[in-house]
């Protein structure tokens, strides 16, 4: 069985790629239903439906460039079923000036897949 912080960095990877290739459908098995993201401008987006909307229409708009997380730190719960990640984002755009900052993940295991129950972005660069 693979380490739930290699599972947990691996689905990262896999919605970074989303997210690279402005996939905004195929981000929904990683978010549950119930997903709560605060953006980094404090805005909150509740529900993966909403969640997906929100890349959907970012993913659009020809001067987004992309997202990009960067896991620094995975912690697991002692019964193995939720996780905190910690690390840096980035945002680019055409004509703007990226935006950067720290970040924390909620993960939480389903029927053994890892998927996110909130994320928190902080616009600090």
């Amino acid at each position: 069985m693979i380490p739930p912080e290699d599972a947990i960095r691996a689905r990262r990877r896999l919605s970074n790629r989303f997210i690279a290739g402005r996939e905004a459908a195929r981000l929904g098995p990683v978010f549950l239903p119930a997903a709560v993201v605060i953006a980094g401008d404090g805005s909150v987006i509740t529900g993966r439906d909403a969640i997906l909307s929100a890349f959907a229409a970012q993913f659009a708009d020809p001067g987004f460039g992309g997202y990009v997380r960067t896991p620094e730190h995975i912690e697991v719960d002692a019964a193995g079923d939720r996780a905190a990640e910690q690390g840096r984002w980035t945002a680019s755009w055409k004509d703007a000036p990226s935006q950067s900052g720290p970040y924390l993940a909620v993960w939480r295991r389903v029927t053994g897949q890892w998927m996110i129950e909130s994320e928190t972005f902080v616009t600090t660069a």
